[in-house]
């Protein structure tokens, strides 16, 4: 259900980085599947978590990653401060920008094209060679730059697809992008319990060092190596606390409740100075991760009778 008509259906809100058009509302879309629900578009990706913890919304989505342009830093930086809060599930957009316009226009028409800086970056060639020359300006997101177009501020703009039928726009050219992309975003909730391993899952982390030294990272990644669990994604930022002092975020194949991931963050727990568990949460890709010998469940348990039967004098 879309923001545009959402007031007049009786369900849960959940809130999406707005306004209404852009890639991230057509996440919480997908990830709706049809369902009621009120959907509510929020400026920033800030303001969206301030919904999430005020309790105006029961989640929101909002961009964690994408293939071409990086990580959003606001995101990972709203899960690693503040009062906690759960990602409970991911969704994964291809990214297929399009040319819009009020209706009439032709490309002959567009003397200036306003845009997103991400979708500038993706779309410099098309640009280039289609309309050499025209300026572009910057804009706070794609929808925006396509709400814009429809107030006559500027003659075109690149934007989703669903830009275009949100606000009345004909699409000049579609799939202009320079090479293929996706976007990964994360809907995010206050705390809760785990959902149950659906055999397929990911686990995301927040890792606090504690005092610089040789080897600390080291040391972080021994402690998922030695149990087998694997890296999908992990970055550094600044804590704000000064040069060199910085967190890791990281996001691990495997569930709470998987026995090598239980007895990772464990470790973690020993020799990071905070750890911030921020959910297990089925993958949208479904792949089921490749365990490898000695790190099964039941392995772990197996390891765990041996040492209580030695304790016991059992040999």
């Amino acid at each position: 259900m879309s923001s545009e008509s959402s007031a007049a259906v009786a369900g849960p809100r959940y809130g999406f980085l707005g306004p209404a058009g852009t890639f991230t509302e057509a996440a919480l879309l997908q990830w709706l599947d049809g369902r009621n629900a009120e959907v509510v578009p929020y400026a920033t990706v800030d303001a969206a978590v301030d919904a999430v913890r005020g309790g105006e919304v029961m989640a929101a989505m909002v961009p964690l990653e994408n293939s071409v342009e990086g990580s959003v830093t606001a995101t990972i930086d709203a899960l690693a401060g503040g009062p906690g809060l759960a990602i409970i599930a991911e969704a994964q957009v291809p990214v297929s920008f399009s040319l819009v316009a009020r209706p009439g226009a032709t490309l002959r028409d567009v003397k200036g094209v306003t845009t997103h800086p991400h979708a500038h970056a993706q779309c410099r060639r098309w640009l280039a060679e289609e309309l050499p020359g025209v300026p572009v300006t910057f804009a706070p997101s794609t929808a925006m730059a396509a709400s814009m177009v429809a107030q006559g501020e500027h003659d075109a703009a690149i934007s989703a697809p669903l830009a275009a039928s949100v606000y009345g726009l004909d699409q000049l050219a579609a799939d202009i992008g320079d090479r293929p992309a996706e976007t990964r975003f994360v809907l995010i909730s206050t705390p809760q319990p785990p959902q149950p391993a659906s055999g397929a899952d990911k686990t995301s982390l927040v890792l606090f060092m504690g005092e610089d030294h040789p080897g600390a990272l080291l040391e972080i990644l021994t402690e998922f190596a030695v149990r087998g669990v694997n890296l999908t994604r992990i970055e550094s930022r600044p804590t704000g606390g000064g040069i060199g002092d910085y967190f890791f975020s990281v996001d691990v194949e495997g569930h709470l409740d998987d026995a090598r991931v239980g007895e990772a963050l464990m470790g973690l727990r020993r020799v990071c100075a905070e750890v911030r568990y921020l959910g297990s949460y089925p993958r949208i890709d479904g792949r089921e991760p490749v365990i490898r010998r000695g790190v099964a469940d039941g392995e772990f348990r197996g390891a765990q009778a041996w040492l209580a039967r030695i304790r016991e004098g059992r040999g």
